[in-house]
């Protein structure tokens, strides 16, 4: 598989706090991977230098083999890298069609007219197959504001996908969704993502999601990385298990291990 994503000796400092230290990590086409770490283990700083939301102290990342350190978010958007937010980013009185709209008009190069609307037959169409992917097309003339929560986090998606991205970044997928919401909406996601043909990389603290799902995890723990593989080396490993996974979460590994 070739390399899609490589970040190279990633650091962020804010002034004495090292948020993060010699990130090195190289994503190849088709993984999917998952990110796991207690609070402040760095992860979102990693997803956020990787998206241009923080610019880095120093480091280099690579991106289908183009260097787009130090891009805007739009920018790496443009590039092919996409991502959604823990807390779904959405114009709450707009309807979920119009989110989508306005989502596929901001990626345009060209400025904005009275004589170029942002609802085109192109973008729609689009949009509305997106949806569909994602079981909330019913939904397309709802305003995003009474969406469940777990329609928002698959509308938030579905608005990071409407670029037709090569890689897809998810932040927290499942948080605060209710328990036995959380195997449905994550079908449902990766269904989607597997129609749009992406790669994706998702943050999770979810032990259960991620052995299900992740062919790959690696794990941080005070800014850096301290295990990367395979999801059963990675949950078996020593510091993992201390820092990270704890003692609550080891029946439940075990049980998804042996579905």
């Amino acid at each position: 598989m070739n390399q899609i994503l490589q970040a190279e000796n990633l650091n962020k400092r804010f002034g004495a706090v090292v948020a993060a230290a010699d990130i090195n990590i190289s994503v190849s086409s088709g993984e999917i991977v998952a990110i796991i770490g207690a609070n402040g283990a760095g992860k979102t700083t990693f997803v956020n230098m990787v998206t241009g939301y923080l610019k880095p102290s120093s480091g280099t990342v690579r991106f289908m083999g183009e260097d787009i350190t130090g891009r805007t978010p739009r920018q790496v958007c443009r590039s092919g890298l996409s991502r959604s937010f823990q807390v779904a980013q959405l114009f709450p009185d707009l309807t979920v069609l119009e989110n989508m709209m306005v989502a596929a008009a901001a990626l345009r190069l060209s400025a904005a007219s009275f004589f170029r609307p942002l609802d085109r037959q192109a973008s729609r169409q689009a949009a509305l197959e997106l949806l569909d992917n994602f079981d909330i097309a019913d939904f397309s003339e709802v305003p995003a504001s009474i969406l469940s929560q777990g329609a928002r986090k698959l509308l938030d998606i579905s608005m990071a996908l409407i670029s037709s991205p090569s890689m897809l970044l998810l932040d927290e997928p499942t948080s605060g969704v209710a328990v036995d919401e959380k195997f449905p909406l994550m079908e449902t996601v990766m269904k989607g993502i597997r129609q749009a043909g992406a790669t994706v990389m998702f943050i999770e603290h979810d032990m259960e999601i991620v052995s299900h799902y992740a062919s790959r995890v690696i794990a941080f723990y005070e800014g850096g990385i301290i295990a990367d593989g395979d999801v059963k080396s990675v949950l078996a490993d020593e510091r993992v298990r201390k820092y990270i996974v704890g003692q609550v979460q080891q029946s439940a590994i075990a049980e998804a291990s042996n579905d």
